[in-house]
């Protein structure tokens, strides 16, 4: 039986490499994007593709139930997200922190409300969502994405916590600064490796903790960011 992996907003970057990493590894692939990249992926992947923002419930219920009339499971969910609100920290208004939420907690939330009952009654499950390294170390350059994926971090662990027992496992991957986009050189300097990483690298891990060689791995907030945070 051929496992399914349903990525969300993952028409291009990090989320779109992952989706072909996934597909080499034997799993079949179901994407959902606004742009229409992640329908034209799917379509080469000989998966499913779907056009729609995460930020439609409705959306994202219709595209849920293409893949299980069609598959009938879904073994692996990876959350990917759009770009939120930029500036200085209190010129961002209230209508933007808002808009901050709906982009980096709330995309994820609404698809496990959807997603969650279909693991349980199978009673499994891996959910990987991309976040952020400024989770830990919070950055102003990205100060939405920090703050609002920071509360992403806590409802992953209480999550987990509630799911563990019917073998649904959930775990955030924390990029630094990827070749997905084009960091500043002065970024480049702050990371003790010294380059930024490779989406390659990101879709590696995603592959494990979809894999049972990351089954024993949940609730976890991991770092993938060349050293570039400091605490322990």
């Amino acid at each position: 039986m051929k496992k399914v992996a349903v990525l969300i907003a993952a028409g291009s970057g990090m989320g779109a490499d992952a989706a072909k990493v996934l597909a080499k590894n034997g799993y079949r692939i179901a994407i959902m994007s606004s742009s229409g990249k992640g329908e034209k992926l799917a379509k080469n992947l000989k998966g499913i593709g779907f056009t729609g923002s995460n930020l439609n419930p409705k959306k994202i219920k219709e595209f849920i139930n293409i893949v299980i009339e069609k598959w009938g499971r879904i073994d692996v969910l990876v959350n990917s997200a759009g770009h939120g609100p930029k500036g200085p920290l209190l010129n961002i208004s209230d209508e933007k922190w808002f808009e901050a939420m709906e982009v980096y907690f709330l995309n994820v939330v609404r698809v496990l409300r959807i997603v969650t009952p279909i693991m349980k009654k199978q009673k499994s499950g891996s959910i990987i969502n991309i976040s952020t390294y400024a989770v830990f170390e919070p950055e102003k350059n990205f100060p939405t994405s920090g703050v609002i994926r920071a509360s992403l971090s806590s409802f992953t662990k209480i999550y987990s916590d509630e799911y563990a027992k019917y073998n649904i496992r959930i775990n955030n991957i924390l990029p630094g600064f990827i070749d997905s986009l084009k960091p500043k050189k002065e970024f480049i300097r702050r990371i003790p490796l010294k380059r930024k990483g490779k989406m390659a690298e990101i879709s590696a891990f995603i592959n494990l903790l979809a894999s049972d060689d990351g089954s024993y791995i949940t609730g976890q907030n991991i770092r993938v960011d060349g050293g570039i945070t400091r605490s322990i």
